[in-house]
Order: structure tokens, then sequence, then C-alpha cells
């Protein structure tokens, strides 16, 4: 399973796409096996066919706009909102089911 989040020195950042850097976090049955920096400007709509492309399944964000969840969600990739803190640490709290969010869409 590969998670990606919006990313900020080592926290996920509040806002989806303000900085352009987002981490890639690898996992294979509820461990972090690998993680990918992803840096540059890209516009957020272009960002559901990097992350198809990357084989990303679930996007962690904090906050996102709807028409973005939406784009995500009819693209198949499953968006979890409001969550925040050391990145590896909530990509290890969702593997472990014990992430603490406001909201979750499944894409499909």
């Amino acid at each position: 399973m590969k998670i990606a989040m919006p990313y900020l020195n080592g926290m996920v950042d509040k806002y989806f796409g303000r900085n352009g850097e987002f981490i890639i976090i690898e996992a294979e049955n509820g461990t972090i096996t690998g993680k990918k920096i992803l840096a540059g400007e890209t516009a957020p709509g272009d960002l559901v066919g990097i992350f198809q492309d990357e084989g990303v399944e679930v996007v962690i964000v904090n906050v996102i706009s709807r028409p973005l969840v939406e784009l995500f969600f009819y693209n198949g990739i499953r968006i979890i909102t409001r969550a925040s803190g050391d990145a590896e640490q909530v990509a290890r709290d969702f593997l472990n089911g014990e992430l603490r969010t406001g909201a979750s869409c499944r894409g499909g």
C-alpha cells in the first residue's frame, strides 16, 4: 500500500498543495517499508495522475478543497481529512487503525 501526504518539515502540511512537497510512504503488512519525497510546483489537479502513476491508494491530509476531494474520489483514491502531526507517525497510526481524523471518502 502507498500513502501520500502533503509534507512540510517532517509533518503533514496543514493545507494540501500549499508548498508542493509530498511524501509517499510505502507499507507492507502494516509496516513502513519505504518513503519518497516528491517536490516541485504542480497544479493540485495534476496530482491525481502523478499519484496514480506512483501507485498511491490513500491520500491523508489536514485541509483540502471539496473539488479536489471529489477529483481523487472519482479516480479511485481514498481521501482521509483532518489529520495532523508527524507524517510517518500519521502513516503508522493509519496502518494500525488508530488514526483519529475528521472524515474519510473512499473512491471507486
